[in-house]
């Protein structure tokens, strides 16, 4: 019997970021209630450094999110589209999650942006909210690119 465990990556992201956040807990947060997310921190300095696994999944992210753009932002981006985008979206974070090799801290970073993506992602596909979804995504691109070390890197502008 195959048992999939592609339902089981969300939990174990979600489990990291919750047991994660001690560790970060001496970096600098907001405490603005509810919504308020604590934000990545630069290593000293320093961008952090990334591999050919999140350097791949991050440029799909991104080339989506530019591809979309235009017709989320002139409210020409139906649901059916709102729906893929968010699953092209999940299955790179999936594979980011899944096969992405970090130190641990660095790694604890990069589940404070991915989670604003699942949560983008997460928005999108729910019955309100789409483009603020999106928006959320094209905000966690733009952290990405600010402490993360990947060359090359174009987050999409709106």
């Amino acid at each position: 019997m195959i048992i999939s465990t592609r339902p089981l990556i969300p939990a174990a992201l979600a489990l990291c970021l919750a047991l994660g956040q001690s560790a970060l807990a001496a970096g600098p947060h907001t405490h603005e209630g509810p919504t308020a997310t604590v934000r990545p921190v630069l290593d000293h300095g320093k961008k952090w450094p990334t591999d050919d696994v999140l350097r791949r999944g991050m440029d799909d992210i991104s080339l989506a999110m530019r591809q979309s753009l235009a017709p989320i932002h002139s409210n020409m981006f139906t649901t059916a589209q709102y729906e893929a985008l968010a699953t092209r979206i999940q299955v790179q974070v999936d594979d980011v999650v899944g096969n992405c090799k970090l130190p641990e801290q660095a790694d604890q970073q990069l589940h404070l942006v991915l989670e604003q993506i699942i949560d983008g992602a997460a928005k999108m596909k729910a019955g309100t909210g789409r483009d603020r979804g999106a928006m959320k995504i094209v905000r966690a691109l733009a952290q990405y690119g600010k402490y993360f070390d990947h060359a090359g890197w174009q987050p999409p502008e709106h």
